[in-house]
Formats: structure tokens, sequence, C-alpha cells
């Protein structure tokens, strides 16, 4: 499954939309997801799978690039 993560680059951030960036990660769960960013300094504020014909939304995005964390 592929979960489009939103977060801020500093954990230290406080939550900001025009400084929100996106990443999508493959992962089973969200709790899966978040360990595997664990690692990184972001502030995650969302987590949300991405499905059906929201995924192939996103797939069109030139910006769509899936992480393949292990």
């Amino acid at each position: 499954m592929i979960f489009k993560v939103y977060f801020q680059e500093d954990k230290l951030q406080v939550p900001v939309r025009e400084k929100t960036k996106t990443v999508y990660v493959k992962a089973d769960s969200e709790r899966e997801v978040r360990t595997k960013l664990a690692d990184r300094p972001y502030n995650i504020e969302f987590v949300t799978p991405v499905t059906g014909a929201f995924l192939e939304y996103e797939q069109q995005n030139e910006d769509f690039n899936v992480l393949e964390i292990d």
C-alpha cells in the first residue's frame, strides 16, 4: 500500500501550510510508515493511504515518487 505523508523538514518547526512537504512511502500500515521515517528529522503532520482514483490522480503528478525504505 502507498501512503502520502505530510511533513515539515525540521522536528522543531511549527507546522505551516506553506512549508509543508509531501512524500509517498510504500508500507503495510501507518505505523510502519512512521517507523520507516523515524530516523529522518521530519515533523510528521499527517499520514493517509492513497488508493483507487486518488492514487491514479497522484501518479499523474510529475513529482510522484514512492520511497521504498527497508
